[in-house]
Formats: structure tokens, C-alpha cells, sequence
């Protein structure tokens, strides 16, 4: 009975913690959808698969969200058609490449300012070169929950030259041109009107918001519920006992993240408990890793990608960040 009420207690602990920021992300989303326009935002991303891994990784310091709100602009991002490399550097960056978190692990660290910069510097490098291997995987479907590809932008080699040749319900325009009418943002165009007043456009922040979090909220209680589940099954002596070794420590600290799901802008001062028992590598890892990466976090990236998909980006962020902090625990030592 005891484990149930400590289970309950972190399971609306995770919740309480997760969903302002959830409901943050959803209002970047919603934003981006109806106040900035996608073919300007895309002009200006940089069209280099590295460069734009770094901007994208770099787009949480405008847009400040944790793990739990960056996955719906993410979703947005690949919705209008960013590139590949930018949605995936944000994606993976923006829980610790933001200002709230830079300052909130500077106070936990204070003494320790290295700390501070290592996972600034280390998450950065881990999500650029994510973001640019997948840059090489030019049509993103495959690796796509259908919901999400099917409001992509099309790529022009995908549609037939003749319009004749397409699927779909098509408009004749008077200059000659045809327009899609089954294209979620073709229906929004008609049924708003090309210039929408602001206030019709909060309408339809407040409805997208809406349906995002019917959506997102599902998963992330689903997520928050295992991650208590675990955390109250597994001793935490277990991982404890792996502390001091330069490799186990580590790996434990990298297990520890992902259970605990614990929120990027407070992280810091959880692994700052623990100072006493790991090493710094080890702390590292816990701050690097996590906010790419926990239980409850999947639940929301399964809305984007395939299991597939979300199976690479662990495999790459785990082997970076172990390879990184193992030579901090080398190197300190």
C-alpha cells in the first residue's frame, strides 16, 4: 500500500511539473501556425544540413521549452516543412539550450561553472550531429506517424506534372493555376479568408491548442504513469551501488534520467544530490541525456515518429553521451 501512495504521489508530481510546460509548447505551436508564415520562416533557415542542425539546436534560446513542450513546435516545424536538420537540433536541444535552464543549472552549480558549459557545450554537439545524420534521410515519411505526414508539404518530384494525373478534389484558378481543395492549409485559407482579423486568429490558437492537448495529454499521463510505475518497482540502492566506477556510473545515471523523467529547468538540482556518490561524467550524462530522452518523453514523441525513428535518436544520443562523459571521467581524473 505504502508503494502505491509513493507511486500515486510521483505520477501527480510528474504531471503537476510536465503539464505547464506541455501547455507552453502547445501555445508556440499554435502560434507558429497561424502568426508566423511558414514560407517565410523556411526562406530564412539555412538550406546547409549542418548549419541548419546548429539553428535549429540553437532555436531554444527564442523558444523556451522543456521536453514536455518541444515536441509539439517540433511537430509544427516538420509540419510546415522545415528541414529535417532543424526540426530534429530543436527537437533535441531546445530542453537545455534555453535560458531558463542555463540559469537554473548555473545556480544548482555554482561552484561549479564546468558543469554548466560541459552540458550546454555536449547536448549542443549531440543534437547537431543527430540533426545531420538525419538531414540525410531526404523524405522524412517513412520514419513519420502517418497523421504527421499527411499534412507535410508534398515535394514537387512526389506530384505527377499535370494536375490531371493527381489525386484529389482540384480548383481551376483564373490565372490558370490549381489549387489542392483536400490540403489541410488550402481548407484553412478558404474558410478563413486570405487576410483573417487577430481576433479570429486567437480563435483558432485557443481551438488548436485545444486538440494538441486532447492529443499530447493522453500520452504524456500515459508516460508519467509508467515512469512512477518504475521508479517505485526498481530500488534506487541498485543504481547507487554503480556510482563510483568511471563506466557504471555512468550507465546508471543514464538509466536514472530516463526513469525519472524529471523536468530539464529542475534537473540540475537533483543530479546536484547526487554529487556526493557519482562522478562529474556521470552527473553530465544525467543532465545531457534526459532531456532527450526519459519514459515519459517517448509517449509524446510517438505522436511525431515512428517507434523506428525514436529507437535511432536513443541509440545515437546514448552513444554520444556516454562517449562524451566517459572521457570527462578520464579526464578529471
Amino acid at each position: 500500500m505504502e508503494k502505491f501512495s509513493n507511486g500515486l504521489t510521483l505520477f501527480f508530481s510528474l504531471l503537476v511539473e510536465a503539464i505547464p510546460f506541455l501547455l507552453i509548447g502547445v501555445a508556440f505551436s499554435s502560434l507558429l501556425l497561424f502568426f508566423v508564415n511558414e514560407r517565410t520562416l523556411i526562406k530564412l533557415l539555412p538550406k546547409s544540413p549542418l548549419l541548419g542542425a546548429l539553428a535549429g539546436s540553437l532555436m531554444g534560446v527564442f523558444f523556451p521549452v522543456c521536453e514536455c513542450g518541444n515536441v509539439p513546435v517540433a511537430r509544427r516545424l516538420i509540419v510546415q516543412g522545415a528541414p529535417t536538420s532543424v526540426s530534429v537540433g530543436f527537437l533535441l536541444a531546445a530542453p537545455t539550450i534555453n535560458p531558463v535552464v542555463f540559469w537554473a543549472t548555473w545556480v544548482a552549480f555554482r561552484g561549479q561553472p564546468e558543469i554548466v558549459f560541459l552540458r550546454v557545450g555536449f547536448t549542443l554537439l549531440i543534437a547537431v550531429t543527430i540533426a545531420w545524420v538525419f538531414s540525410h534521410q531526404r523524405d522524412m515519411r517513412p520514419l513519420l506517424q502517418p497523421i504527421v505526414a499527411r499534412q507535410m508539404p508534398k515535394p514537387r518530384s512526389a506530384e505527377p506534372a499535370s494536375p490531371l494525373l493527381r489525386s484529389g478534389t482540384f480548383l481551376m484558378q483564373s490565372s490558370g493555376t490549381t489549387l489542392k481543395m483536400d490540403d489541410p492549409v488550402t481548407q484553412e485559407m478558404i474558410a478563413s479568408g486570405p487576410a483573417k482579423p487577430v481576433s479570429v486568429k486567437l480563435q483558432l490558437v485557443l481551438d488548436n491548442m485545444v486538440q494538441e492537448m486532447k492529443e499530447l495529454g493522453a500520452v504524456l499521463i500515459m508516460g508519467s504513469a509508467i515512469a512512477a510505475f518504475v521508479q517505485v518497482a526498481v530500488p534506487r540502492d541498485w543504481i547507487l551501488a554503480l556510482g563510483q566506477n568511471f563506466i557504471t556510473s555512468i550507465l546508471a545515471m543514464m538509466l536514472l534520467a530516463a526513469v525519472v523523467s524529471i523536468c530539464s529547468t529542475v534537473d540540475s538540482f537533483f543530479a546536484l544530490s547526487f554529487a556526493a556518490t557519482f562522478t562529474t561524467g556521470a552527473q553530465l550524462a544525467f543532465l545531457v541525456f534526459g532531456p532527450m530522452i526519459d519514459l515519459k518523453n517517448i509517449g509524446l514523441l510517438l505522436t511525431v515518429f515512428k517507434p523506428r525513428a525514436i529507437f535511432y535518436i536513443f541509440v545515437l544520443a546514448a552513444q554520444l553521451c556516454f562517449i562524451l562523459t566517459l572521457f570527462i571521467n578520464f579526464y578529471v581524473s
